[in-house]
């Protein structure tokens, strides 16, 4: 069993799928670490993200190890890893790998949760389950702020506002594997949802289709 979720930055669809992956007993791959990975080796190398094959050949050298120590969940890492993603060589370089994963999930588990920009889409078209999943741009920047600000009195919550807007116009706009809903995604909007209602909201979906399937 395949489960998919997809949506953009701050939407809640990582917490959402670590939930439903423990509760399930399934394995989680959270695909944007994959990309946070390689911009944060592009960065580490003073190299330029939107540098093709520099980007590309950190994507194929690419160990999921080389990230113990590495902080991947600042906002200039995140800005980086949206502009590699836009790169088709990375794009390509990192599509086997996820797709590895769906399909052999570790530990000989019985299903596999996918998140990120094109699960439902490009990486497992044929997945189980699909959601996109969403809130408003006001919601996403403010728990962005929560993340990021301790420690960071200078950060403005309207400066992450500003980069999530950007961030999603290039997510969305990139040819290579835009950012979309699948048509057959389950849309879940968390703009009012606490994460609990949110991962009630999922179940209901997982089990109906479990019960239908089964």
């Amino acid at each position: 069993m395949v489960i998919a979720l997809d949506g953009p930055a701050a939407s809640g669809k990582g917490t959402l799928a670590r939930l439903i992956s423990t509760h399930y007993g399934f394995a989680h791959l959270d695909t944007g670490t994959l990309y946070r990975g390689v911009a944060w080796i592009v960065l580490s190398e003073n190299a330029d993200p939107a540098e093709v094959k520099v980007a590309a050949d950190a994507a194929r050298n690419f160990e999921i190890e080389k990230l113990a120590n590495a902080d991947i969940r600042t906002k200039e890492v995140g800005a980086a890893a949206s502009v590699v993603a836009a790169n088709p060589e990375v794009r390509a370089a990192l599509l086997d790998f996820q797709r590895r994963f769906a399909k052999s999930p570790p530990n000989n588990t019985a299903g596999a949760v996918l998140d990120g920009r094109d699960i439902g889409t490009v990486v497992c078209p044929d997945a189980t389950v699909k959601f996109f999943v969403t809130a408003s741009p006001e919601t996403r920047a403010h728990r962005r702020w929560l993340e990021l600000v301790e420690g960071r009195s200078e950060l403005e919550e309207a400066e992450i506002y500003k980069d999530l807007l950007e961030r999603d116009a290039r997510d969305a706009a990139r040819d290579d594997a835009p950012m979309a809903a699948a048509a057959d995604a389950e849309l879940l909007d968390t703009t009012h949802l606490s994460i609990d209602a949110a991962f009630a909201a999922a179940r209901r979906v997982i089990d109906g289709i479990v019960r239908h399937c089964g």
